[in-house]
């Protein structure tokens, strides 16, 4: 069938190329963290300050390699304590038409300053480097689709967890917002077939890019 001629040419199925990812991951992530461990601490900081009731990491269950559910980290972007979001919503009818429409809101009030600026710079997904050190995650690759989304990429579900997911990875820098579900599941897959070094540092630098402009994030 065409699925295993597909899978014969994945080349992150390759096992040499798996241990080969994995290592550059590792030492990727230990040697750059006198530079992503000073941020971590300033922004844990300055979480805390804002709204010290809640958690400074935002948890969520995530589809990790061969489907097997994770625990994904994020900072934490929005207020613990939501009780005004009742009469908020009574206030500004157009936002509920809108949340209707589009699952967000236009001006979310939930949303911290500091949320506002982790959001917007992707900072929001620094904690994630823990992740790649405890094995789950790989600095590049498909991001972690939602464990509800498993029925939603359908046949090539096998093909796009069959690896770690990623930090960053296609989807990331290729404005995001605009790119559609279906085409996400073909980038993660066109990403893992034409699998190379030179693309994995491409795309991380181009996210360097995409995070200093303070661009292409939701």
């Amino acid at each position: 069938s065409r699925t295993n001629i597909f899978t014969l040419e994945n080349e992150l199925l390759v096992k040499r190329n798996k241990v080969f990812k994995g290592l550059l991951d590792y030492i990727l992530v230990i040697f750059s963290m006198p530079i992503w461990l000073p941020v971590l601490c300033i922004i844990t900081l300055i979480i805390k300050k804002e709204d010290s009731n809640g958690s400074v990491f935002f948890k969520q269950e995530r589809l990790g390699k061969d489907g097997k559910v994770f625990t994904c980290y994020k900072f934490r972007s929005m207020y613990s304590d939501q009780s005004f979001m009742e009469e908020w919503l009574r206030e500004h009818p157009e936002e509920k038409e809108y949340y209707d429409a589009y699952h967000k809101y236009i001006n979310d009030p939930r949303v911290t300053k500091i949320g506002h600026v982790l959001r917007k710079t992707s900072l929001d997904e620094l904690p994630q480097l823990i992740n790649v050190l405890k094995g789950e995650m790989s600095l590049v690759g498909p991001r972690p689709y939602m464990v509800t989304e498993k029925e939603d990429i359908g046949q090539k579900t096998h093909l796009v967890l069959a690896v770690k997911p990623g930090i960053t990875g296609m989807w990331q820098v290729s404005g995001r917002s605009d790119v559609d579900f279906d085409s996400r599941v073909e980038m993660d897959i066109w990403y893992m077939k034409n699998w190379s070094l030179w693309n994995d540092i491409v795309i991380l630098l181009k996210t360097i890019g995409t995070v200093l402009g303070r661009s292409g994030a939701r």
